[in-house]
């Protein structure tokens, strides 16, 4: 065994054990039957440490890399889908910050402080009707006296709704017509103006409570606003740490969603016999080549996420090129979540139709990989234009 993967066994055991794998599957089924969040296990991992992994050891975190984070990642998707993309957002703000720090920029390090105070962070940068994403936004910042702003808008698929208390956020300052700006920065949760909506009945990932978060002349205090970027496509080294860490942990979670379809689809196979030919489904061709197509896929796919996450960890220089590889590696991962569950589907038969059946939540769950942006066909002129246009 390499000393990496030595590692990466240390570091597991230690902030997600097999015990608490273990209790955190058990409770999987009832927060998706019953549509609850999962606050206890976000309450466990809290108590594991592991909302504080990407805080660096000289603030008395473990500082862990993007690397080893996308792999815990994948680990707790394997137990409980939900749980793992809701705390992942947390974990792309750290990671976020911890990547800024590490190339020299310090500005964001209060972020760190929170963490390790138990201050829980939130994404909310989707919006409705805004495939700009990042580039632009339909929140509105009206500036204020002291340096701060007012926002207003509706953010979308704001994971942990009920726990959060930081939420990372852009708006567009049009103050200056001839010049928008688009505008970075932190809410904190008591400061008014946030409404989180009530409206969650989803097809899957239904532990996170990824809910809409509307914004009513909510402040950001001056010390908590980040950036102020040119609206459109200005490259950024918080934009882009956003992009990294979005796009890898996301892909990890679906990753760990093909990871445990495989293994549940194997396991049935062993447990399934053909009554024609007298053995098991594990023995007849055609289930082998359905299981074996899957996996291909799903190594194809945490294959790009281990290069891109040591990628971007070390430093490496791909230019032009880091966006292509960021969102081909989630798109991959969401394609081989959907491709390998609908084949579980198949190699477990009747039985995982059931919506008891864990098969079956994982199909669901797999199925909001969709919805992460960019979309494949939001994706796709970015690929064609990286080789046909000058």
């Amino acid at each position: 065994m390499t000393d990496r993967e030595t590692r990466f066994r240390e570091i597991a055991e230690r902030y997600l054990p097999e015990e608490a794998l273990r209790t955190i599957r058990a409770r999987a089924a009832r927060h998706d039957a019953e549509n609850s969040f999962a606050a206890d296990d976000l309450a466990d991992l809290r108590e594991l440490g592991y909302l504080t992994v990407f805080v660096p050891a000289e603030f008395g975190g473990p500082g862990l890399t993007l690397n080893e984070v996308a792999r815990l990642q994948q680990r707790l998707a394997t137990a409980a889908p939900a749980t793992a993309l809701a705390v992942n957002m947390h974990l792309m703000c750290t990671g976020v910050v911890r990547a800024l720090h590490e190339r020299g920029d310090t500005s964001l390090d209060w972020v760190f402080e929170d963490a390790l105070a138990g201050e829980v962070f939130a994404f909310g940068i989707s919006e409705p009707n805004n495939d700009w994403v990042l580039q632009g936004s339909n929140t509105r910042a009206v500036p204020t006296d002291d340096g701060g702003y007012l926002l207003s808008g509706v953010k979308i698929f704001t994971s942990l709704t009920p726990a959060w208390t930081r939420l990372i956020v852009h708006a567009r300052d049009d103050s200056d017509p001839s010049a928008p700006m688009i505008v970075y920065g932190f809410l904190d949760r008591d400061a008014g103006g946030i409404e989180p909506s009530d409206d969650w009945d989803v097809l899957g990932m239904r532990a996170s409570h990824s809910r809409a978060t509307v914004l009513t002349e909510a402040p950001m205090r001056p010390e908590r606003v980040s950036r102020r970027i040119p609206d459109g496509p200005n490259p950024d080294p918080l934009t882009f740490a956003i992009t990294a860490n979005f796009q890898l942990l996301v892909g990890a979670v679906y990753a760990g969603v093909a990871k445990r379809a495989l293994d549940l689809a194997a396991q049935a196979l062993g447990e399934r016999s053909s009554a024609k030919r007298g053995v098991t489904l594990a023995e007849v061709p055609e289930f082998r080549v359905r299981l074996a197509d899957a996996h291909r896929t799903y190594l194809g796919a945490a294959a790009q996420l281990d290069a891109y996450t040591r990628d971007f960890d070390e430093r490496a220089d791909h230019g032009a090129g880091w966006p292509l590889r960021l969102v081909s590696a989630r798109l991959a991962a969401g394609e081989a979540a959907r491709s390998c569950a609908d084949a579980a589907l198949q190699c477990a038969g009747g039985r995982a139709f059931s919506n008891a059946s864990e098969l079956a939540r994982l199909y669901r769950d797999a199925a909001a990989s969709i919805f992460h942006p960019p979309g494949a066909d939001a994706a796709r002129p970015m690929f064609a234009a990286a080789l046909l246009d000058d």
